[in-house]
């Protein structure tokens, strides 16, 4: 296999690569399946929650923990907002990894992790 041959067919693979790739992200997935949007905490919690909660590292109560959430719930959500914007030592950071995250948003991913434990 010559080098200008190989080189030509390596352009064109990474080509439909992206154009792959980027098409993968078209149209609306909820609009074509009928499914309900997702919860408006889900891309907070993927991103800034998730590494904690969802192993309980540091005594994080993990999402899909009911028990934990009920007794963390039972102080009121105002409370665990104000948990979640101050933090919680030693080991919840404030704002929670979430440093650029609206109040809003954090009650959002905080409301998404205790409905994935079943409590609403």
């Amino acid at each position: 296999m010559s080098f200008s041959w190989s080189k030509a067919l390596m352009r064109r693979r990474w080509s439909v690569f992206l154009i792959l790739l980027l098409g993968a992200g078209c149209g609306s997935e909820n609009a074509s399946t009928g499914a309900a949007p997702a919860h408006p905490g889900a891309p907070i919690y993927l991103r800034s929650c998730f590494s904690c909660h969802a192993s309980g590292l540091a005594g994080a109560p993990r999402a899909g923990d009911a028990v934990a959430w009920e007794e963390r719930l039972a102080k009121g959500r105002e409370q665990l907002l104000k948990n979640t914007i101050e933090g919680v030592p030693p080991g919840m950071p404030a704002r929670g990894m979430c440093s650029n995250c609206s109040d809003e948003q954090l009650a959002d991913a905080i409301d998404y992790m205790i409905k994935e434990s079943g409590l609403k």
